[in-house]
């Protein structure tokens, strides 16, 4: 009785605090497991290349052969590495983070455990403008419209949200399912109107999410996005915690709710704008790497935050390995791998949570 009763005391502080955090320990080892995945990841393909070849080839494009004493690699296995492979892994790496990281934050700020960073209609409004620009035979374009119709479909979503009065967590989340609905319409009426042979091959593979042709420019598109937004949401753990409890609970914590809910929700928009446009549609990792990452580490979003990107990363680095090697020489858009990894994945999840 007295142990039920002082459960009933408890805050809900207390119950952030029900799984002990460790950062020492989870962050250190969490940014091991994806430098290693990276590694790996290279060396995987057609051609096996081995560990020490990525590394030679790695420490040579940085200036450091030379004073190491290594030898550079064949001009073929060094393209392999430095131009084919590593730019993919590395864009999926931060589309991965970005994505894990978004997913993070929307659960909190609209206390929705199915929040993913597409909740807004950020992905039906960057497939639009992708979509658009692909049939028009401007793929150049394709990442300017596909962030330009991320950006705009937040703008309607909170626009509608604000009409209706005060933007709370509820109003935000309808308002985004029907723009999201209203964008997809737009794309399949679109896709069904203009949409023939190889063009609706194109538009059909980005709508799925692939990192196949990933360059360089993807890299630092992708990876500053993530380097820059993503540190700065990483960042924002106690006001999210506050956010827990409520926006009630939240002001009276001294944060200055609907500032702080339109800077986030923009924060969120850019990334996953600049995101999509590089890698098209890729569900489920915004929605259950932040759950899988809770059973580990509780709700205190200061460690759950990063330790999110983290596994993000490392997770899509081996969707993608496994999406260009299962069916050699075929390949599988990524967004198809994390359908199948994440849904039963999220099942499980659910389950568990029941129990």
């Amino acid at each position: 009785m007295t142990s039920t009763l002082t459960a009933a005391r408890r805050s809900p502080f207390d119950r952030l605090r029900t799984r002990p955090s460790r950062p020492g320990l989870a962050l250190p080892v969490a940014t091991l497991a994806l430098v290693l995945s990276i590694g790996v990841a290279v060396t995987i393909g057609p051609a096996d290349l081995a560990l020490s070849e990525v590394g030679r080839s790695v420490a040579t494009h940085l200036g450091l052969g030379g004073a190491l004493g290594l030898e550079p690699l064949s001009a073929l296995r060094d393209g392999m590495v430095w131009q084919l492979r590593m730019p993919r892994i590395l864009t999926a790496a931060a589309v991965g983070a970005g994505l894990a990281l978004c997913g993070a934050v929307m659960q909190s700020l609209t206390r929705n455990p199915l929040a993913d960073p597409y909740l807004l209609g950020l992905s039906s409004g960057a497939s639009l403008g992708a979509v658009l620009v692909l049939l028009a035979g401007v793929p150049l374009l394709l990442p300017v419209a596909a962030f330009t119709g991320a950006v705009g479909a937040l703008a309607l979503a909170l626009g509608l949200a604000g009409a209706l009065g005060t933007i709370t967590p509820t109003r935000t989340v309808l308002a985004g399912l029907a723009i999201s609905q209203l964008c997809a319409a737009a794309v399949s009426f679109v896709i069904f109107w203009s949409a023939k042979g190889d063009a609706f091959r194109e538009v059909l593979s980005w709508l799925m999410g692939s990192v196949a042709s990933a360059t360089w420019t993807s890299v630092a598109i992708a990876g500053g996005a993530v380097l820059v937004l993503g540190t700065l949401l990483a960042l924002t753990g106690s006001v999210l915690d506050a956010f827990t409890f409520g926006d009630n609970a939240a002001a009276a914590l001294g944060v200055p709710v609907n500032r702080a809910r339109w800077i986030l929700l923009i924060g969120v928009a850019l990334l996953t704008g600049a995101l999509v446009s590089q890698s098209g549609s890729i569900g489920f990792v915004g929605l259950i790497l932040p759950h899988a990452v809770r059973l580990f580490t509780g709700a205190r979003h200061r460690l759950l935050l990063p330790l999110s990107a983290l596994a993000g990363a490392s997770f899509l680095v081996w969707a993608d390995t496994l999406a260009r090697t299962i069916f050699e020489p075929r390949e599988l858009p990524v967004g198809i791998v994390t359908a199948a990894i994440g849904a039963p994945i999220f099942a499980l999840l659910l389950w568990k949570g029941n129990r």
